[in-house]
């Protein structure tokens, strides 16, 4: 219990920092790992094989986006119910999540093993790749359930507000993946296969951490009473975790879209995407992680009824992603070529990836801030907006590539990132300002005291009170 924070009490942003920053080292961590993933083999194998890695990228992002999704909505439920102190229906929660989790991740094992090899032709993948994206993608999904486990233990976790453990998990398994890279890699000669055996070895020890940890917490003991679980139980697991799944997954159709007018410019534009989609991921970090904190922290106030925090909280995670916009969006912007070279040593894609790095550095704030809202609206417990916001990612993705790529080639595909954003963004916080004005006014009713709306206060009252929507 001495690693879980409960967000309900204390001061608002001390809570969040001390969650905040071991969980974006983790994050950073695994970025690093996969950074060094994605340099390992393109300085090693080539660019060749750097494109038939980043090739799987956008499918990747299809399947363990959509179970990252499902526990992300999963955990909403045990953030709330450790917000509520209902730690019998909090056991409940995790021993019917343990049963969905095993089922879906046979699932997807199948699924994703037998369309892989589809899916690739029909994303136009060049030849000269095909065969080691099957290598690396047969490998990597087979491993799938090292992945899920990962997610599943480290989202319970930090639902309880333990960031810590996983950090502890990463740190172990990002040392032994980068020293497995370099073994299989350098030394045994296995090419991609080695890269794809390296991250999954590496998800099977960051799960047993985070699994250890879980059973040792003391009110999380299960008994035979807990694994009698309601169907409603089920249902409502299903409704907090499908549209977060889905709309993961409905995002990466959309990046599998720009895949494939990418893939149909040739194998150079193939690595050059590759390379910014590592940046992409990178320094969306530290705001994603914003996000992720603001959903634990969200899902435990919502609970507890604590408008008043929740409030304060998006606050601190907004300026949390204003900063890192201020900071890595300048990086982008200033330093391209710089940035492209470090992975990429053919002179086309280094001048392919410089000419999309400096668009979305500038409209990095769009995706920081999406993130924030976008969580804050999944911790109150209302994963359909999410979703629709991801059905509007897929549709503006494939619109503005469509429409643009003719005339502005490669550049198309980050103005195609920019609007998704953008288009997201508005859609969320708009939501976020409906539901919290709604939820708080419920609240406040039940209560029987006069209903504030936030929403339509000047901005300038917020400010004197310290707050900001």
């Amino acid at each position: 219990m001495q690693t879980t924070t409960d967000f309900t009490k204390g001061n608002a942003a001390k809570a969040i920092l001390r969650f905040y920053f071991p969980m974006l080292a983790t994050a950073m961590l695994q970025q690093f790992y996969s950074f060094a993933d994605t340099a390992i083999v393109g300085k090693g194998l080539g660019d060749n094989a750097l494109a038939a890695v980043g090739n799987m990228s956008s499918l990747c992002f299809l399947i363990f986006g959509f179970s990252m999704g499902l526990a992300n909505g999963f955990c909403v439920l045990v953030a709330q119910h450790y917000g509520e102190k209902n730690f019998s229906q909090l056991r409940k929660t995790i021993a019917a999540m343990i049963r969905l989790t095993l089922i879906i991740t046979a699932s997807l094992t199948a699924l994703s093993l037998f369309y892989l090899r589809r899916i690739l032709i029909l994303l136009q993948t060049d030849p000269l790749i095909i065969s080691e994206s099957l290598h690396y993608g047969y490998f990597i999904f087979g491993g799938l359930f090292a992945a899920i486990s990962y997610n599943m233990s480290a989202g319970i976790l930090r639902s309880l507000g333990d960031s810590r453990t996983p950090l502890k998990a990463i740190v172990l398994s990002s040392v032994l993946n980068i020293l497995m890279d370099c073994l299989f890699i350098f030394v045994l000669h296995t090419g991609v296969t080695g890269a794809a055996a390296a991250t999954v070895l590496s998800q099977i020890i960051s799960a047993g951490v985070c699994i250890s940890k879980l059973l040792r917490i003391d009110f999380l003991q299960m008994r035979k009473s807990d694994l009698r679980c309601g169907n409603s139980l089920y249902a409502m697991l299903l409704k907090n975790g499908v549209p977060m799944a889905l709309m993961n997954s409905i995002t990466a159709v959309g990046c599998m879209a720009v895949q494939y007018y990418v893939n149909g410019l040739g194998v150079a534009y193939t690595s050059a995407y590759s390379a910014c989609s590592k940046y992409i991921n990178m320094f969306m970090q530290p705001a994603c992680i914003a996000g992720s904190t603001m959903s634990a922290y969200t899902g435990q106030n919502y609970g507890a009824g604590r408008f008043d925090r929740i409030r304060e909280g998006l606050h601190i995670c907004c300026l949390i992603a204003g900063i890192s916009y201020l900071a890595l969006g300048s990086v982008m912007f200033c330093l391209p070529r710089q940035l492209a070279s470090l992975l990429l040593h053919g002179e086309q894609p280094v001048t392919y990836a410089a000419e999309f790095l400096p668009i979305c550095g500038v409209m990095l704030f769009a995706v920081d801030l999406l993130f924030v809202y976008r969580n804050a609206v999944q911790g109150m417990g209302f994963p359909l907006v999410p979703m629709l916001s991801g059905i509007l990612e897929m549709v503006l993705r494939i619109g503005t590539i469509s429409l643009l790529i003719g005339a502005l080639g490669f550049r198309a595909t980050a103005i195609a990132e920019v609007c998704a954003w953008s288009g997201a963004l508005l859609l969320n916080a708009a939501a976020f300002r409906y539901i919290f004005s709604r939820e708080s006014r419920k609240a406040h009713s039940a209560e029987g005291n006069r209903v504030p709306i936030p929403v339509i206060v000047s901005q300038r009252s917020f400010w004197r009170r310290g707050y900001r929507l």
